[in-house]
């Protein structure tokens, strides 16, 4: 339905006394700022029954319907009228709001889509924008929950998972004040596919856990999670250069049913050639490539490339980033074979730092309650009610 069309009844405009609030970490409160994009070019907006778009000038736009922004130069296109305000604040009224990034006339932008409840901030950033959401804590924890593992998983593994994305997210909060958004929703922080109904299990486990957040010095830890760890976690410290005494790396004989536990992959040196230089490294012709230190857990902690313009020291991290996380899932690996192509065999996805996922699961069915399940993977923690927790950095 089109929207700032004079020939239509569809919406009205509201001159409002108060201005929008700024996206600053009070402004939002005890919610979860969600960062479901960044770089969108043009968003497009519907809902059921009514919604308002607020703008800091003071202004409001009610529509139903659908309505299309596009972020033009430094200020907005929303149904072909302009605006300049620097972000736009849609507000629903308690339906879900039905979000959908699409691609504009050039080809730019990617169609992903979201359902959403609560208010959401369009804020311009250059001649882009980024969406935020704005989620009340444990619907943003179920949320993550239902994103990160199967709701049919032993109940005391999801309530570990529940603990451990709460946890996650409150130590976010506190690094992440005077930014955007707490957390992307996204295997960059935490996968978040938006509001939906949540499956009974998903429920349970979250109204079993509640408020419950994992503590260092009274502090919400950074409760760093993956897949699979196929061996020994990892020490965080060679993962992101973080010494922190309950992520050191802990034994994890319980994953080996983790459909990734064992894995292999190939690739050309033309196609690492090309990712190489995407991430603006000077690279000629790749001769070959070998793995030159490890970690003490036995993870490749640098890989040394030889090329005909000279060589490249790289991070394993780093590798797996450049090549692709869906073509080396894992640090741990060996290679099997240079030629045409090369030949990677490995165990285990993801950083492997924390907790695992597929070992919590297997801890959950040999009867390990998951405040043990947590314990063990985050030793030395404590576990708190959030009422009771310290909610700024000891920095």
């Amino acid at each position: 339905m089109s929207f700032f069309h004079t020939r239509l009844a569809s919406f009205f405009l509201l001159i409002v006394s108060s201005v929008c609030l700024a996206v600053s970490g009070q402004a939002w409160g005890q919610d979860v700022r969600v960062g479901l994009a960044e770089g969108v070019t043009a968003l497009t907006i519907s809902a059921p029954n009514a919604f308002s778009l607020l703008l800091p000038s003071g202004k409001s736009y009610r529509a139903t319907g659908s309505v299309s922004v596009i972020r033009k130069g430094d200020g907005w296109t929303m149904n072909d009228r302009e605006v300049s305000d620097p972000h736009v604040r849609i507000v629903g009224q308690g339906e879900v709001i039905q979000l959908r990034t699409v691609r504009t006339a050039d080809g730019t932008g990617t169609d992903r889509s979201w359902q959403v409840l609560g208010p959401v901030e369009l804020v311009g950033v250059g001649n882009t924008m980024t969406v935020i959401s704005l989620v009340p804590l444990e619907e943003y924890v179920g949320g993550v929950v239902s994103g990160e593992v199967s709701p049919n998983w032993p109940l005391e593994s999801l309530k570990a998972q529940a603990v451990a994305a709460r946890t996650y997210v409150m130590y976010k909060k506190m690094e992440n004040q005077q930014q955007l958004y707490d957390v992307l929703a996204s295997v960059q922080d935490q996968v978040y596919h938006g509001h939906s109904v949540r499956p009974e299990s998903i429920r349970q486990a979250i109204q079993a856990t509640a408020g419950q957040v994992l503590t260092y010095d009274n502090r919400p830890i950074f409760a760093a999670y993956s897949s699979t760890a196929a061996g020994p976690t990892e020490d965080a410290l060679y993962v992101w250069a973080l010494d922190l005494p309950y992520l050191k790396g802990v034994d994890c004989p319980f994953d080996e049913q983790a459909p990734r536990y064992e894995w292999q992959t190939a690739f050309t040196f033309e196609y690492l050639e090309q990712q190489l230089r995407k991430e603006g490294y000077v690279v000629g012709t790749i001769a070959t490539f070998t793995p030159y230190t490890f970690t003490p857990s036995g993870r490749v902690d640098r890989v040394r490339i030889l090329h005909s313009k000279g060589e490249i020291i790289l991070r394993g991290q780093d590798l797996r980033r450049v090549v692709g996380y869906s073509k080396i899932f894992s640090t741990q690996f060996t290679i099997q074979k240079l030629g045409a192509e090369v030949v990677i065999v490995g165990h285990g996805a993801g950083h492997a730092v924390g907790l695992c996922q597929w070992g919590m699961r297997e801890m959950a069915q040999l009867g390990y309650e998951y405040h043990a399940i947590l314990q063990h993977y985050y030793p030395g923690t404590t576990l708190l009610p959030l009422s009771r927790v310290v909610l700024t950095s000891a920095n």
